[in-house]
């Protein structure tokens, strides 16, 4: 069969399956209840969510099931967001019939795995690691390729792959990376740099290695991400830009300078970014929102041995720290989208957004923390599918990296727990049991939720790998994944780009 007949089959196949599942919507909308008022969850029928779908769901939905490209793509990463941490806020914020009004709307859904793989050396090297970290996963999605914990952008055997965010610039898309984490972290780092440790974040680090500067390597994380270019970063990190470069052409500046001789425009809090109007290779957006990780929307409950039992529950406070309005995560992915959305170009944008402190505050026990942050990162999902259903021209994927370790209980467990109040003024009980008071709770090595909208969403549908999502975005992108992206960098004269020699916006640019 040739390739051409095979694409039209694959094509055919998917129209065929949208109208049957558009029928299938259709003849749904049957199961609402007669009658004046809904039924209560007591009564048949009354828990159901899919009760009203009806012909404009349907289309929607067939849509998103044909394998067409998109000019667009806008991944969205719930760090640690595990089917137990989706479930727990929403119990908390909306109530256990409710529903996230972003995660839950994207209409297209499967689940994938996640485990990452022993590196050479190790005497499992080559098999699976079933309980993965946030580095091995993301070099998953952002590469296609399986790897180990701790690596950046390299496979078990230490080669660079080239990323989605690599891959779109050399195709001539705008791109962006934007996490509520330090911007060197794992997740967004995935998509700037290629490291062996993924704690090697800045000149000062120990973990480098070979990949440090000084060593002869392609430098630190926080180095190659001046050297990706993308035109827009935006996190928190802004503690390592203060360390200085230890060779190479910027030797002696810090890495701070080092960004605004190469022309970057530094943001520091959330007016400055309000007032940026561009971002391109000539100026791109570096937005530095805090010294390591932006703050969560609710203080930190406690957890405590026993907590799961406590006869009342308690609720959630705002945190005094949090940047608020315009720093949200919406917010960022709002001001993203703006400004890599130009009508005018040839070529879309790939943005890639994190809500990142699921996982951090799931790591302390801390149940308001990863609530908030969910509810965070679900407002940013909204966001994001407003601007999709508008264009009309974009996928939207919101997934996780890896699972955690909150689950919700019937009473108190040996371990770790916290007893919170609910939209429905019940009792939610949350256990955390993979370690002691102070210690960091593990991940865990379930298979994860995820969901998309838009052009090639089918391409989530049914049982997936992580690297699945990798070759999904790139077929929906049209991006080559046989092109080898020129790495590391070359720096000075003759390096073909002005921002890569010394003193480039000195020059009067």
């Amino acid at each position: 069969m040739s390739l051409g007949n095979s694409r039209r089959l694959a094509r055919g196949g998917a129209i065929i399956g949208g109208l049957g599942l558009a029928v299938a919507l259709v003849a749904g909308t049957g199961l609402a209840a007669s009658g004046s008022s809904a039924p209560t969850p007591d009564q048949p029928g009354g828990a159901a969510r899919n009760v009203n779908l009806g012909l404009k769901d349907a289309k929607a939905i067939a849509s998103s099931l044909l394998p067409i490209p998109a000019r667009n793509v806008i991944l969205l990463i719930g760090d640690g967001m595990g089917d137990s941490e989706i479930t727990i806020a929403r119990d908390y914020l909306y109530g256990a019939g409710g529903t996230l009004p972003g995660i839950d709307a994207l209409p297209i859904t499967g689940q994938y795995t996640t485990y990452s793989l022993y590196k050479d050396g190790d005497p499992n090297a080559g098999k699976p690691d079933y309980d993965p970290d946030s580095a091995s996963t993301g070099t998953a999605w952002a590469t296609g390729t399986k790897t180990y914990d701790n690596a950046i952008g390299v496979d078990i055997h230490g080669a660079a792959h080239s990323n989605l965010l690599e891959l779109a610039k050399a195709s001539g898309l705008r791109t962006g990376d934007v996490t509520t984490a330090e911007i060197q972290d794992a997740t967004p780092a995935v998509q700037l740099a290629h490291v062996a440790a993924r704690s090697c974040y800045g000149p000062d680090s120990p973990t480098c290695g070979a990949d440090a500067l000084v060593a002869g390597g392609a430098g630190s994380i926080t180095e190659q991400l001046l050297d990706t270019r993308p035109d827009l970063a935006i996190g928190g990190g802004s503690a390592t830009f203060a360390q200085t470069a230890k060779a190479g052409e910027w030797n002696g500046m810090t890495l701070l300078d080092q960004a605004g001789d190469r022309g970057y425009q530094v943001v520091t809090d959330k007016a400055a970014l309000t007032s940026v109007t561009i971002a391109n290779q000539d100026k791109p957006v570096l937005g530095l929102l805090a010294s390591g990780n932006l703050p969560t929307r609710f203080a930190a409950s406690s957890a405590s041995i026993g907590g799961s039992g406590a006869p009342t529950g308690e609720t959630c406070q705002p945190n005094p720290d949090y940047l608020g309005a315009g720093a949200t995560l919406k917010d960022l992915t709002s001001k993203s989208i703006s400004l890599l959305n130009d009508k005018k170009a040839k070529k879309g944008f790939f943005l890639q957004i994190e809500g990142a402190s699921i996982d951090k505050r799931d790591h302390a026990a801390d149940a308001c923390g990863q609530i908030g942050e969910t509810q965070d990162f679900d407002e940013a999902v909204q966001a994001a599918l407003a601007f999709a259903k508008a264009d009309r021209n974009t996928l939207v994927i919101t997934t996780a990296d890896h699972a955690h370790s909150s689950q919700i209980v019937d009473g108190a467990t040996p371990g770790l727990g916290t007893t919170l109040t609910t939209a429905d003024g019940t009792p939610l009980r949350i256990s955390y049991g993979t370690a002691a008071a102070g210690g960091s709770q593990q991940h865990t090595g379930t298979q994860l939720r995820i969901a998309a909208y838009g052009p090639s969403a089918i391409g989530v549908l049914g049982l997936t790998d992580q690297t699945d999502t990798f070759f999904t975005i790139a077929n929906a992108l049209k991006l080559d994944t046989r092109v080898k992206v020129g790495w590391p960098v070359l720096h000075g004269p003759g390096s073909g780009k002005p921002w890569n020699q010394k003193g480039w916006k000195g020059s009067g640019h």
